[in-house]
Formats: structure tokens, C-alpha cells, sequence
């Protein structure tokens, strides 16, 4: 079986223009929903192995609030940073793991998502989907449909 949940981070902090993009904390609204969405993820059963995460701080700090709610490892790379939709399925594959949770940032969390639900589907802040393959193992993902989605949003 293949678990792989797609979430992007969490409301970001755009008060102060001077704050590079990398650098935007995340602001009240994401430090509230960040953890209760990862709640709610978990009560569906969701038990990744890792968590991978762009090293952006608001993609870093959701990151976080998952992990304490999953008692995963936290893995942070470089190359999840705006990173398109075959970049964050590329890292999820060599993770080294068969449940895996994808911390990172628009458009291409849209994009990846949209392309294994084959329709469209907008990722807003905070949302998380998770796609189960239960026979195949990385080699399924992408080139046959899940056999179980689940959207969850704030």
C-alpha cells in the first residue's frame, strides 16, 4: 500500500512587505488551523512514516504542527520550495517510505493533486489530500487511479 498526503502550508503572515518570501511566518489564522487540521487528518487514519516540507518557515512550522500530531519525522529540502508538481512526487518517491506527507506550496500542490484526482482541484491554504493505492507500490502512483482520495480543508 501507498499513502501519499499532499498539504499545503498553512495562512501566511504578509504584514510585513520587508520579510523575504522564504522567510513569511505563518499568521494567527494558520497557527489555528495548522494543528486542527492535522487532528482531523488524523482521526481519518492517516499515519505517515515521514513528513517531507519545503524549508520555507510557514511550510517548515505546519510541517511542525503534523508532526506533533503524527509523531513523524520531519524531513526538510530544499528542492520542495515552490517546487512544481513532478519535483514534490519526485521527493516523495525517494523518501524511502510507503506513507508519506508532502508539506509545501502552490501552484504545484494544485497541480499534483489535480493531475492524481485526474480533475481539477484547488489546494487552498491549509488543505490536505490523501491519496491510498493499496496494491503496486511507487510505481502505481501516477499512472493508475487511487483507490481512495480524501480532501480535507480548513
Amino acid at each position: 500500500m501507498i499513502q501519499l498526503a499532499l498539504a499545503r502550508h498553512a495562512k501566511s503572515d504578509w504584514a510585513d512587505a520587508s520579510i523575504d518570501d522564504h522567510d513569511r511566518p505563518l499568521n494567527a489564522r494558520g497557527q489555528r488551523d495548522a494543528p486542527e487540521v492535522a487532528r482531523r487528518v488524523l482521526r481519518t487514519g492517516v499515519r505517515p512514516e515521514v513528513i517531507l516540507t519545503s524549508t520555507a518557515l510557514r511550510a517548515r512550522t505546519t510541517a511542525e504542527h503534523f508532526a506533533a500530531a503524527f509523531d513523524a519525522e520531519v524531513r526538510e529540502l530544499d528542492d520542495l520550495y515552490l517546487a512544481g508538481a513532478e519535483a514534490l512526487l519526485q521527493a516523495a518517491r525517494d523518501s524511502g517510505a510507503d506513507e508519506v506527507l508532502v508539506v509545501a506550496h502552490d501552484p504545484g500542490m494544485s497541480e499534483l493533486v489535480s493531475e492524481l484526482a485526474g480533475r481539477e482541484v484547488s489546494m487552498p491554504t491549509s488543505a490536505v489530500a490523501v491519496f491510498t493505492w493499496d496494491s503496486g507500490g511507487w510505481d502505481a502512483v501516477g499512472t493508475t487511479p487511487p483507490d481512495d482520495l480524501t480532501l480535507t480543508t480548513p
